[in-house]
């Protein structure tokens, strides 16, 4: 039974009640307004480089601030007193700073793009750990009592999570709408619709409108929700006897098949820990509120799937184990060690209520406990406790210092992306202590890793410090350097010289068209690419091709360049007339084969390009 609400409280609509107070609606629409500006305002500042996001340590939390905290409010309203929403609010607005602040500082110092927002994994925890606290609060309230009756906390999950559902339906609709509206206006053309949509300071906006108002929406027709829910349920448990005929039959085969087949994937763990989740959601589904047992056939699915997350869980720690054993810890083994942790704890206790009489009648306490089993391991996997990047980087370095692995076998380039600041500070470690021809590979390795910065605004400078210009005594064409390449359509296909910072490449001035006009190969080292670039009729650069990657291996090759020994050659076949239309052949690459035209040393050069790094 609800305890009746203090007087400083927001009054609180009862889930059956169609009368909703009149400011509910609005203030929820006004929160979502605030949420689109300053959302918009966040990401015009990442646009432009401006403060806050020149302060990474700021602008991290005040992105996810701004993505979770007002869905949280607007949730809670009508549900929770004024003092409730308060002291949840701040306490999860404090818990989201700390973590976002920690996910910015752990991986500063990596590229402009990485530095610029917070991580996927810290937004898909962050997500995924506030629908579950914030379900266990209203539950909380509803009743109370710091923990609430199993129903509670089923009627209010279930209820969220369709709500979110409803809410990206919703969005999704909206926005056909509108793309509706704008090409029926662009029909007289009128493209100020078509303009608008494109813009931030209209999606943003609209989007984070359309969802508080779908929340709204959702929240006071809970009849509506709950058929929804009922029906949902009755469709996924009817899946839960054909998961459970499959897993059962998958078991069953493997004493016939024996396990290496399932190690050979190297994707097993994860597969399996899918069924396992699979299984949970299910079982639930058929479960509900436990209050009465479903269809016979479904109580029978349901036991047995019970008992089958068992030896389900069990493969998957089994086959973690030995992918730690020969390789050691890196960032996605910790996280399925911790999922491996939670799907421990269903297996455990759903197999101990399919071993009682009765409907599963421990499965309700099994559910609320793993509930804080997973928001405790969210917390330590974002914070310095479990850190994944820092536990992987300590486990390489681990191997590496015990002899396990020698120091050209290190996966250089996962401690660089993937171990974060931790990964780059044992590499500046590991490169200062390095010696002989080792240390001479791994400084090559870091130096291709380390990510050059982007050009600023002296850009035609920096261009021509990057170019060495060929046949010698040649020059750049007039207004080369000059030239804004980010107007050339997929200008991320330029070579790296011409986008970043103290990265040289060779431009070899020739005329290939035969019309005196030049054109500029660009050949940067292995793995920065390579252009063929032609000036237009305007004046422009576009690129007109490329050359095959391995040239770049082949020193023979780049010593005619250099010298000007090259020439237009006519293709084998030319391109098409059709209609008085050219209709360019599409010629399958081929790659020079540099041992043959220049002997065995030009194919180790290869071998050495090819070779997996």
């Amino acid at each position: 039974m609800q305890q009746p609400a203090p007087a400083a409280a927001f009054p609180a609509p009862s889930p059956d009640d169609d009368l909703v107070p009149t400011w509910l609606g609005p203030t929820r629409i006004v929160i979502g307004l605030a949420q689109g500006l300053l959302l918009y305002l966040l990401y015009t500042a990442a646009q432009d480089k401006s403060w806050p996001a020149t302060v990474p340590l700021l602008f991290g939390p005040l992105a996810m601030l701004g993505l979770l905290l007002p869905v949280i409010l607007i949730s809670g309203l009508g549900h929770l007193s004024r003092r409730q929403l308060t002291a949840w609010a701040l306490s999860a607005a404090a818990v989201i700073a700390l973590l976002a602040a920690y996910d910015m500082w752990r991986r500063l110092g990596g590229t402009e793009w990485e530095r610029g927002k917070p991580s996927g994994m810290l937004t898909f925890c962050l997500a995924v750990g506030f629908f579950i606290a914030h379900a266990l609060v209203l539950a909380a309230s509803r009743e109370g009592r710091r923990i609430a009756a199993y129903a509670s906390y089923f009627e209010v999950a279930w209820k969220l999570n369709l709500q979110i559902l409803f809410c990206l339906v919703f969005v999704g609709a909206t926005w056909m709408v509108l793309q509706l509206g704008a090409a029926l206006f662009d029909l007289v053309k009128l493209d100020f619709l078509s303009k608008a949509i494109g813009k931030a300071w209209f999606f943003i906006p609209v989007t984070a409108f359309a969802f508080s108002v779908a929340m709204h929406l959702t929240d006071v027709k809970p009849a509506i929700v709950r058929g929804i829910r009922n029906l949902l349920h009755v469709l996924l448990s009817w899946i839960l006897p054909v998961l459970t005929l499959l897993v059962g039959g998958f078991l069953a085969s493997l004493p016939f098949t024996g396990l290496d087949p399932l190690w050979a994937t190297r994707s097993a763990g994860g597969i399996l820990l899918s069924a396992a989740a699979a299984f949970v959601v299910l079982i639930n589904a058929a479960y509900q509120d436990g209050a009465s047992p479903p269809a016979r056939v479904l109580a029978i699915a349901a036991r047995i799937a019970c008992l089958l997350l068992v030896p389900l869980t069990l493969l998957a720690a089994y086959a973690l184990a030995l992918r730690v054993a020969d390789h050691g810890w890196s960032a996605d083994r910790v996280i399925a060690a911790a999922s491996l942790l939670v799907a421990a704890c269903y297996a455990g206790g759903y197999a101990a209520a399919a071993l009682r009489r009765g409907w599963l009648r421990t499965l309700a306490g099994v559910n609320i406990a793993a509930a804080f089993v997973v928001l405790a391991v969210l917390v330590l996997l974002l914070s310095p406790v479990l850190d994944p990047g820092r536990i992987a980087v300590n486990s390489q370095l681990a191997r590496l210092a015990s002899g396990q692995i020698a120091l050209r076998q290190l996966d250089v380039a996962y401690l660089h992306h993937h171990g974060a600041r931790h990964g780059r500070a044992a590499l500046v470690q590991l490169e200062g202590s390095a010696t002989g021809p080792d240390a001479d590979w791994l400084r090559a390795e870091l130096a291709r890793l380390r990510q050059p910065r982007p050009l600023d605004a002296d850009t035609p400078a920096q261009i021509e410090r990057n170019l060495k210009v060929w046949p010698a005594g040649a020059a750049l064409p007039a207004g080369f350097a000059q030239f804004d390449w980010k107007k050339v359509e997929a200008h991320y296909d330029l070579p790296l010289c011409l986008r970043s910072q103290q990265t040289p490449c060779d431009a070899y001035v020739i005329d290939l068209g035969g019309d005196a006009r030049l054109e500029v190969i660009v050949v940067g080292a292995p793995h920065h690419g390579n252009a063929v670039l032609r000036q237009d009729d305007q004046g422009g650069w576009q690129i007109a091709g490329s050359l095959p990657a391995s040239l770049t291996a082949c020193a023979p090759m780049l010593d005619a360049l250099r010298a000007g020994r090259v020439r237009a050659a006519p293709p084998p076949l030319a391109d098409l007339d059709i209609g008085g239309r050219h209709v360019p052949l599409e010629r399958s690459a081929t790659r020079p084969d540099c041992a043959a035209m220049y002997g065995q040393a030009a194919e180790v050069s290869n071998a050495q390009e090819d070779a997996p790094r």
